[in-house]
C-alpha cells in the first residue's frame, strides 16, 4: 500500500532468512489479497501470556526470549498475538523488536480484559474506545510504528457493522497504523462474517480431530481473504502434555495410528493433515519448548500428506463424528 512507502520496504527484509546449518528451509504462500508471503508455519503467542493468566503451563522471561529468536531462527515469519494474551505482546516487543523486518506481526482488538488477583477475566466488548485502546497498546508493547494485521478477536457481522467497527479499521489503514485487518471467528457468526466480504483474512479453527470448519475455510477463501487455521496441531493430539478427552476419542475411534506411517509421529500427522487443507495459507502453532518447535518445522517442512492418506483420515473421522452425531 502506497501509505507505508519506502519506509515500509526498507523494514521488511522478505524473503531472506536466518536459518541456522541445520535449519530447512519453511514453505510459503500468499496470504489472499494481502499479497504477504507466509511461512505456512506460523508462531501463535499465547503461551508466552506469562504469570497470573490461565492455565498449566508459564513461561519464564528466559525461556520466552529463547523461544521467540528460536522462532525467528527456524525461518517463521508469521507471529499472531493478542492484548488477551497476558504480556506476550509485551515480550514480543521487548526480545523482538530489534528483527521486526524478520516477521509479519499479527494481533487483535475487542479485548475489554480485566485483571483479577490471580488471573486475567478476559470478556470483548464491541465499541470503538476498546477498539482504539487496543491498538494503541498493542504498537507500544510491542515497539512498532504499524500492525501488519489486526484481527476482531470475535464478534458477529451485524454488531460489527452497527458500531461502526469496520470503518474505524478501515480508517487506521488509511492512518498507516495497520496494513491489512480481519477477523478471527468460528461457528456460528462465521457465515455472516464471510458474507460482508470486507475481511483481508480470516482465522479459523481447523484439524483432522475438529474438522467442522473445512467447507467454511473454503467458502471464506472464495472471497479472496488469506486464511489463518488455529488449532492446527490439535493441541499436541493424543500424546499432549494436557490431555483432550473428546479430541482423543476422534483419534482412537477413526484407528488413525493404523495410517501412521514409518517415523511419522502423531503430531506431525495432524500438522501436516492440517497443510493439507487447500486454502491453509498459514497454520499458528504455539510453543514454549525449542525441542516441539524443531519437530514442528521439521514436520511442515515435508510439506502436505499424500492425497490418498490425506482422503482417508477425511474418511475415517467423518465416519466416527456422524456416528455420534446419530448416537
Amino acid at each position: 500500500m502506497a501509505i507505508f512507502g519506502d519506509a515500509y520496504n526498507s523494514l521488511y527484509l522478505f524473503p531472506v532468512q536466518y536459518c541456522e546449518e541445520d535449519c530447512v528451509m519453511l514453505k510459503t504462500r500468499t496470504l489472499g489479497r494481502t499479497g504477504l508471503e507466509v511461512t505456512q508455519l506460523g508462531y501463535g503467542s499465547m503461551g508466552i501470556r506469562g504469570p497470573k493468566t490461565w492455565g498449566k503451563r508459564v513461561a519464564s522471561e528466559e525461556d520466552s526470549e529463547k523461544i521467540l529468536n528460536a522462532v525467528l531462527d527456524a525461518g517463521i515469519n508469521f507471529i499472531d498475538t493478542a492484548p488477551d494474551y497476558g504480556i506476550s505482546e509485551e515480550r514480543i516487543g521487548r526480545y523482538l523488536s530489534s528483527r521486526r523486518g524478520e516477521f509479519i506481526l499479527a494481533s487483535k482488538c475487542g479485548c475489554d480484559y480485566t485483571l483479577g488477583e490471580d488471573e486475567i477475566n478476559i470478556r470483548h466488548t464491541w465499541k470503538k474506545d476498546v477498539i482504539k485502546r487496543n491498538l494503541e497498546e498493542t504498537l507500544f508493547r510491542t515497539q512498532s510504528e504499524f500492525l501488519d494485521l489486526l484481527q476482531f478477536h470475535g464478534g458477529d457481522a451485524e454488531t460489527l457493522q452497527r458500531e461502526g467497527l469496520i470503518e474505524l479499521l478501515e480508517d487506521f489503514r488509511s492512518q498507516g497504523l495497520i496494513r491489512f485487518f480481519g477477523v478471527s471467528s468460528s461457528l456460528p457468526n462465521l457465515p455472516g462474517l464471510i458474507e460482508l466480504g470486507v475481511f483481508d483474512t480470516f482465522q479459523i479453527p481447523h484439524s483432522c480431530l475438529a474438522p467442522e470448519h473445512h467447507d467454511w475455510i473454503t467458502k471464506a477463501a472464495e472471497t479472496g481473504a488469506g486464511i489463518i487455521i488455529r488449532g492446527g496441531i490439535a493441541h499436541g493430539g493424543p500424546d499432549a502434555e494436557i490431555q483432550r478427552p473428546n479430541l482423543n476419542d476422534v483419534w482412537t475411534n477413526a484407528k488413525l495410528d493404523e495410517l501412521l506411517t514409518e517415523n511419522m509421529t502423531r503430531a506431525e500427522m495432524i500438522l501436516r493433515y492440517t497443510l493439507s487443507h487447500p486454502h491453509c495459507d498459514t497454520t499458528i502453532v504455539g510453543t514454549c519448548n525449542p525441542e516441539h518447535l524443531k519437530e514442528n518445522v521439521a514436520a511442515a517442512s515435508q510439506g502436505a500428506l499424500s492425497a490418498e492418506l490425506y482422503q482417508e483420515i477425511q474418511t475415517r473421522v467423518s465416519s466416527v463424528i456422524n456416528e455420534n452425531e446419530f448416537l
